[in-house]
């Protein structure tokens, strides 16, 4: 049965520790670790730690390739990718979530989508590149957008084996999750399960308080047969107490589990 994961984002600023409860606490099949400047997510016997504590298995492995983790394990981005396998093989995930490079990794970019061929085939894992969104400097759709990654920020245009639908990256670029899905196929293997309405701001709204459709989305995943990981990544960083994110948290797995469970499977 395709597990429900919470990302340890969805809980910022708390810890990688305190998402660990929140997803025990809450319901929830699993955990994709988001390495990041919180040092317990690049502590790999910290990571094995929580999960034997918790009783909760670990899907995915996030690298650090945002803006705001470029400093993470080094700047070299292979050597990023590489360590996020080992983590990976050691907390018994099966995946690795990347982003495609950014436009001035001109290097990186030009030997991205071989080099994570050659990833997958040497670690025997699943790096699931995923779907990002161009760049406006204004909320107003009608203002020119700046394409940022190479060799695109939609992963069904290249010839990767394994791919992550974000829906709130679908939602800034305007993209149709759903056709989406559909010309990926069964190289759609993790999805992150949230939600946005289009503006400019990556949103990472609680699913079904946006715009893109979440709950037809999980249905023609459902209805697809689709075998993956769904993960939960929110923001819930204006919960003003404990219980109003852990609420958010709730509302979400509530969601994922009526609209993708609900559709019998082919």
């Amino acid at each position: 049965m395709t597990r429900i994961g919470l990302s340890t984002v969805s809980v910022y600023p708390e810890s990688t520790a305190h998402a660990f409860g929140y997803a025990a606490s809450v319901g929830y099949d699993a955990v994709e670790v988001m390495v990041g400047v919180d040092g317990l997510s690049q502590q790999t016997e910290a990571v094995k730690q929580l999960s034997v504590h918790h009783d909760m298995p670990v899907s995915a492995i996030h690298a650090p390739c945002l803006l705001f983790t470029q400093r993470v394990w080094g700047t070299e981005p292979w050597g990023k990718l590489y360590r996020s396998a080992e983590m990976a093989h050691e907390v018994g995930a099966g995946t690795v979530v990347v982003h495609p490079p950014f436009r001035w990794q001109r290097e990186y970019a030009a030997g991205f989508v071989d080099g994570i061929r050659r990833l997958e085939q040497e670690t025997g894992l699943a790096f699931a590149v995923e779907n990002m969104y161009p760049w406006r400097a204004s909320q107003r759709p009608q203002r020119r957008k700046v394409e940022m990654y190479l060799p695109g920020r939609d992963p069904s245009a290249d010839d990767y084996a394994n791919a992550t639908i974000d829906l709130s990256h679908a939602a800034i670029a305007h993209d149709d999750v759903v056709a989406m899905a559909q010309r990926l196929g069964s190289r759609l293997r993790h999805v992150h399960l949230t939600d946005g309405t289009g503006s400019a701001k990556d949103e990472h709204l609680v699913p079904g308080r946006g715009s893109t459709g979440a709950d037809r989305f999980l249905q023609h995943l459902a209805s697809a047969g689709f075998d993956g990981e769904i993960v939960v990544e929110i923001n819930t960083r204006k919960a003003a107490t404990r219980a109003e994110r852990e609420d958010d948290l709730a509302e979400s797995l509530a969601f994922a589990r009526e609209h993708f469970y609900s559709v019998s499977r082919p």
